[in-house]
C-alpha cells in the first residue's frame, strides 16, 4: 500500500509479470482509474437509463406504478445482498476473479431483462442483475482501499465521483433517446453492450491489487466474524448507517422523480432527462470541490456535516413546497430544491465512505460490502414508500427524503461523535 501522499504513479501494482517500469505504471494508474470509474457507474447506468421508460413500462406490462417501481427495488436489493457475498470473496480470492464472474452474470441477466414478458419476471431478472452488478461496486471500493490511504483515498473517491458521475448525467439522456427509436426493451440491450465492453476492459486493464499474503484464508464463518467485528466498531457503523440514509434520500429522488417530473408536472421524457442530468452535474461539481479544495484543508467530518445539513435543508424546503405551504410553486422551484439536495450528495457520499474505510485497512472487501449493502438495503426500503400515496403527489418523496436526512444526522452525531476522536491518517482535525 502506498504511503500517505504517494500517488498512483509511485505505486507499482503487482501483476503476473512483476512490477512495471515507471512509464507503464503511470499508464496503468490512468487505466485503473477509468476502469474503477466504469465499475462504480454500473448502478446509475442500470437504474437511470431505465427511469424515463418507467411510465411506458407500466402501460406495456399493464401493471400499476407501484409494481413497476419494484423493478428498481429488486435491482437495488440484489446489489445490496450481492455485496455481502462478493466482498468477503474478494478478501479471500483477490479482486479480479469475483469481479469477472460477476460481470459475466450481469451481462446474461441484463440480456434476459430485455425479453421479460411480465412485470413479475422483470422483477426477478432485475434482482439477478443487481446480484451480479454488486461485484463492480464492492470491488471498486476495495481496490481503492488497496491502493490509497487517508487524504489520498478521500481525493480518489472524489475523482471516481467525477468519472462515475458522468453516468447519471448521460444515462437518462441515452435512455430518453433510445425511447425515440425503440421501446423500453432496447434500453436493456444497450446495457448488455455496456456490460460486455466493461468486462473486456477489466480483463485487459485491471491487474490484481490484493497480494496473496494479504488475503484471508477462512471460509464463511471467518467472513461472518470479520463483518461482526466491523459492526462492533461504533464509529464505523455510524458512518455506514449515516451514508446509507443519505443514499436513501438520493434514491427516493431517483425512484420518484420520473413520476413527479413527468406525471405531476407534465414534462416530457427528454425534459426529465435534461433535469436529471443537470442535477447530476451539481453532484459532480460539489464532489470535485470536496476532493480538490476541501480535503486536506478542513476535516472530512466537517465536510460531511456540511453536506448532511444542506441535504436536510433542501428536503425541508421540498416538503414545504409539495404540501402547498407556498402555494402552487410549479416545476422550477421543485427542480431547484432537488438540484441542491443532489449537489450536497457530493459532500456526503465520498466522505462517509472514506471515513469508514480509513478504519478498516485489514478487511477492505468486507467493509466495502457492508457499506454498500447498508446503503442499498435502506434505499430499497425507501423506494416503494415514495409511491405510497399514488402518482398525483410528490409529498411522500419529500417526507422520505427529510426523514432519511434527519436519520443520517442522528447517526453521525450519536454514533460517530466526531468531536471525541481523531483519525491517524491526519484527515480529521
Amino acid at each position: 500500500m502506498p504511503e500517505r501522499g504517494q500517488t498512483t504513479e509511485e505505486h507499482e501494482i503487482p501483476t503476473a509479470t512483476g512490477p512495471k517500469n515507471p512509464v507503464a505504471v503511470r499508464r496503468t494508474g490512468a487505466l485503473v482509474t477509468l476502469v474503477l470509474g466504469g465499475l462504480t457507474a454500473v448502478p446509475p447506468l442500470s437504474m437511470d437509463m431505465y427511469l424515463p421508460a418507467l411510465p411506458e413500462v407500466t402501460d406495456a406490462l399493464s401493471s400499476p406504478a407501484a409494481t413497476v417501481q419494484l423493478t428498481l427495488t429488486a435491482c437495488l436489493m440484489g446489489m445490496a445482498l450481492g455485496q455481502l457475498v462478493v466482498g468477503p470473496m474478494s478478501d479471500k480470492w483477490g479482486r479480479r476473479r469475483p469481479l469477472l464472474i460477476g460481470l459475466l452474470v450481469y451481462i446474461v441477466a441484463t440480456a434476459i431483462c430485455a425479453f421479460a414478458p411480465t412485470a413479475e419476471l422483470l422483477i426477478g431478472f432485475r434482482l439477478l442483475q443487481g446480484l451480479a452488478g454488486a461485484a463492480g461496486i464492492v470491488i471498486a471500493r476495495a481496490v481503492v482501499r488497496d491502493l490509497y490511504d487517508g487524504v489520498e483515498m478521500a481525493r480518489f473517491f472524489s475523482t471516481l465521483m467525477l468519472i462515475s458521475g458522468v453516468a447519471p448525467v448521460v444515462a437518462p439522456l441515452i435512455g430518453g433517446q433510445v425511447l425515440r427509436f425503440t421501446d423500453w426493451r432496447g434500453i436493456f440491450v444497450v446495457l448488455t453492450g455496456v456490460g460486455i465492453a466493461l468486462t473486456a476492459l477489466v480483463w485487459r486493464c485491471l491487474p490484481e491489487t490484493l497480494a496473496p499474503e494479504k488475503r484471508h484464508g477462512g471460509g464463511t464463518m471467518e467472513a461472518l466474524r470479520t463483518m461482526r467485528s466491523l459492526l462492533a466498531d461504533r464509529v464505523f457503523t455510524g458512518y455506514m448507517i449515516a451514508g446509507g440514509f443519505a443514499f436513501a434520500a438520493l434514491f427516493a429522488y431517483i425512484s420518484a422523480s420520473p413520476f413527479v417530473i413527468q406525471e405531476i408536472y407534465g414534462a416530457s421524457p427528454q425534459t426529465f432527462s435534461l433535469l436529471f442530468g443537470v442535477n447530476s452535474v451539481g453532484l459532480i461539481v460539489v464532489g470535485q470541490i470536496n476532493g480538490k479544495v476541501l480535503v486536506g484543508r478542513i476535516s472530512l467530518n466537517k465536510a460531511l456535516a456540511a453536506g448532511l445539513t444542506v441535504i436536510t435543508l433542501a428536503a425541508t424546503a421540498l416538503l414545504l413546497m409539495t404540501t402547498g405551504v407556498f402555494g402552487d410553486v410549479g416545476l422550477i422551484p421543485v427542480a431547484a430544491g432537488l438540484f441542491v439536495l443532489m449537489s450536497a450528495m457530493g459532500l456526503a457520499m465520498p466522505n462517509t465512505q472514506s471515513l469508514a474505510l480509513i478504519r478498516t485497512p485489514h478487511a477492505a472487501g468486507s467493509a466495502s460490502a457492508l457499506l454498500g449493502t447498508s446503503s442499498f438495503l435502506i434505499g430499497a426500503i425507501a423506494s416503494p414508500l415514495v409511491g405510497i400515496a399514488g402518482e398525483d403527489t410528490a409529498v411522500p418523496m419529500a417526507v422520505v427524503q427529510l426523514v432519511c436526512a434527519l436519520a443520517a444526522i442522528a447517526c453521525f452525531v450519536g454514533l460517530c461523535r466526531p468531536w471525541q476522536h481523531r483519525t491517524t491518517e491526519g484527515v480529521d482535525h
